[in-house]
This record gives structure tokens, sequence and C-alpha cells, in this order.
């Protein structure tokens, strides 16, 4: 297994520090990563990403830096015909970019709550949406990754669903460790429901909101506070995850999203160093 941390796990340096993509590979190589995770709306010009690009694939190579997925922020659930083209449109043009990054992997969401939507009514859109993305990722062998994100289809089961309805051998998981708590699941079961269509890993955790503290975090489906702490820190049993990776012979990416309020290079940092021990002596539990 190869470890990467996404873009997204540096939100709050990025943003302080005003980040290019460029800047965040520097960080990945200055932290020894094998790779990293790329998202949709991190180009300065999202719109029209090209000549960006060409300065990313030049900065990946000249860092020995590969590319463990590409993210897109797509939403199939839409009222009308017209927004769910653009949702579809969004996914097929991420294809074409993971390829020219060198990746095979194109995490994809499903979509999200909203007004009396429940999951019965949107999952029909969800799989509309993913065959139509299926297609063109099957030619161009590209999966389709499905993050258990939201409170939509954040469920192990609907995801399951989604992609036995959907029924590509192209469309697979994001196994995403933290999020399955939103929706008051456990990771170790969600791991059992999904393991066979694991493609990619998100590495999260989360614990609950302490009394009298101050509150910057997460809603569970429950209305549960939630908070993003350094893998280890929080609820996921991390180390039953890892090791029923390695019974499965999984070989793909672990990538760290970490998403608190501590700073994120010293989180990240952490984190890896936390994973490493993990795969290295087969499951020290550091929580």
């Amino acid at each position: 297994m190869k470890i990467s941390v996404s873009m997204y796990s540096l939100a709050s340096t990025i943003k302080k520090e005003n980040w290019s993509v460029i800047n965040f590979i520097d960080y990945a190589k200055s932290i020894s990563l094998d790779g990293v995770e790329l998202l949709d709306f991190y180009w300065a010009n999202p719109e029209q990403p090209d000549q960006e690009l060409e300065l990313v694939k030049k900065a990946l190579k000249e860092n020995n830096l590969k590319v463990s997925a590409y993210d897109v922020s797509n939403n199939f659930v839409k009222d009308s015909k017209e927004e769910q083209d653009k949702e579809v449109l969004k996914v097929l043009e991420g294809i074409q970019i993971a390829k020219k990054l060198g990746t095979n992997i194109v995490r994809v969401f499903c979509g999200d709550l909203h007004e009396n939507l429940t999951f019965k009514n949107g999952a029909e859109l969800i799989v509309s949406g993913l065959k139509r993305c299926a297609e063109v990722a099957e030619k161009e062998r590209v999966y389709l990754a499905i993050e258990n994100h939201g409170l939509l289809a954040g469920k192990s089961s609907q995801v399951n669903n989604i992609i036995r309805e959907v029924n590509s051998p192209f469309v697979k998981s994001t196994f995403d460790t933290g999020n399955f708590l939103l929706v008051h699941e456990s990771p170790t079961k969600a791991f059992e429901q999904l393991k066979n269509d694991i493609i990619h890993v998100h590495f999260k955790d989360f614990r609950e909101k302490e009394q009298g503290e101050e509150w910057k975090g997460f809603h569970s489906t429950e209305g549960v506070e939630l908070i993003g702490v350094i893998p280890g820190d929080g609820k996921v049993n991390l180390e039953y995850i890892v090791n029923g990776l390695k019974e499965i012979k999984y070989d793909g990416w672990l990538s760290i999203e970490y998403e608190g309020l501590e700073d994120a290079r010293l989180a990240n940092e952490e984190a890896i160093n936390r994973l490493r021990k993990l795969l290295d002596e087969g499951g020290e539990n550091h929580r």
C-alpha cells in the first residue's frame, strides 16, 4: 500500500497562505510522500486548467510523485435535466484530467440532501448519472470511486446498492474511514460490507465534542457534534481496517484526509507517521 495526502487535508493552510497546487506538491515532497490526491476546485482557473495542468505534471515528475486520485466535486441529485447534464460533464472532464495526471482513479460524490429529499428518491438520479459516466470510464479504463460522503449516500449499504445498480467493473468505493461516523455506522462493519469494492481509501478520524468545548466541526444525521482529529485520536479502529486491507491484499492508495482544528501541516505529518507504523508493524493501536 502507498501513502498520499489529499490536498483538501491542508485546506486551512492553503487558505491562510494562498497555496497553489505546485506549493502543495512541494510540501508533499518535503515530507517524503509517495503521492498526492488532487481536487478539481483547487485549480487557479477551474474552468480552464490546461495551462496549470502542464506545470503540475512537470512538478510531479521533478519531485517523483504520483497522483493517487483526482477528485471531482459533483452532485447528481439536481432538479433539472440541464443541471444533471452539467454534473455528468464534470465527471467526464475529470476522467480526462485524471488520465493526463497519470491516475486511473476519479473520486466522485453521489449527491447532497436538500429539502425533503431522501436516499430512496435520490438514488435513481445517482444511478442514472453514474451509468452515463461509467460508459466513458470503462472505455478509458478509469475507476469512478464513490466516496461515502455527506448525509444522503453515506452508509455502506447505500454505497453498496449504488455500485450493484450501476453494475460496472469501473465503479468502486473510495472508503472514507471517518465519514461513516457521520451517519452512525461502525467503520469496521462498513469495511466488511464494502471491502470487495474498495479501490481507494481516505484515512480519517473523528471524535465527539466534549462538554463545554467550543465546537467547529460536523453534525451527524442525529445531530451529534463531531470534530476532525489526527487519525488514531478518534473513534475509528484504524488498526482493524489496515489489517483488513492487508488480508484482502489491497495494494492501492491510503490517502490521508485531515479535517481538524490543529495545524494542518503538523497534523498530517503525525498522521503519516502513524499510518506508516500501522503498515510496517502490522497494527499497533494509537488510540
